[in-house]
């Protein structure tokens, strides 16, 4: 069954007491949406904030992940560190990792399967460039992206897996993703899933968006009917703002 999710990404910021200071915030934040609300701290941060949310309805997630269980990789945290400090969610494929730290298609393949064999749920990213949009490649891009990283699986796999639909084009550019926009990329997708899945898999899967949802554009954006929450950037460092975004559903 599809599930409404929020997940605040909040990259590299915020330090220990930004951190707490923020959980605390979010904390005083009421919840009216049936929602699963998620963050995702930096790597330092994640087990003062799982310990932080324990009796809360908000789950910490991590940021990224190696597809080595140990070894000699300098700077890199495996499947089995996060599941140590409570961690049940892992976001990979995200457009900046792809784009900053050259993750492919190949690399992320192998994440997905580390992460998967550690019993942890994907959020998996994926998405166009502007020069890709502006040529009508987005849904060849997308679809390769999906396919080539995913398509490997059975389908009892995608029980563990979240999509996340980024359009870096819409994405600090000035360009602005219309909610039409997000609908038809999002019901691309599922048909995508339903032509080598079938309707369970496609229905059951939930598929975020990832594109600037801000307060003043969530409800427009959550009202449409492939796109079942957010994967949210800048919003989710401000309470209030992120809680917006949450009960737009």
């Amino acid at each position: 069954m599809r599930k409404h999710i929020v997940a605040g990404n909040w990259k590299m910021n915020n330090d220990l007491a930004q951190t707490s200071s923020l959980i605390s915030e979010l904390k005083r934040q009421s919840k009216t949406s049936d929602a699963e609300v998620m963050i995702a701290p930096s790597f330092t941060n994640l087990w003062h904030a799982f310990e932080s949310t324990r009796e809360d309805d908000i789950e910490v997630i991590a940021q990224n992940m190696h597809f080595a269980e140990n070894g000699a990789y300098t700077g890199e945290v495996s499947a089995s560190m996060l599941k140590s400090i409570g961690v049940k969610t892992v976001i990979l494929g995200h457009s900046e990792r792809r784009a900053y730290y050259n993750e492919t298609d190949e690399s992320l393949t192998k994440k997905v399967d580390a992460a998967l064999a550690n019993d942890l749920r994907v959020i998996f990213c994926f998405g166009e460039e502007l020069a890709d949009r502006k040529a009508g490649n987005e849904e060849t891009v997308v679809e390769r992206q999906i396919k080539n990283a995913l398509f490997h699986l059975e389908a009892s796999a995608f029980k563990n897996i979240v999509l996340a639909y980024e359009p870096v084009w819409a994405i600090g550019t000035g360009e602005t993703a219309s909610p039409e926009q997000a609908q038809d990329m999002h019901a691309f997708i599922r048909k995508t899933l339903e032509s080598t899945y079938g309707n369970a898999v496609a229905d059951d899967m939930t598929i975020l968006y990832g594109g600037s949802v801000k307060p003043n554009n969530a409800k427009e954006i959550f009202g449409k009917p492939d796109v079942d929450g957010g994967l949210i950037g800048g919003a989710s460092l401000k309470a209030e703002d992120f809680y917006a975004i949450v009960n737009a559903f």
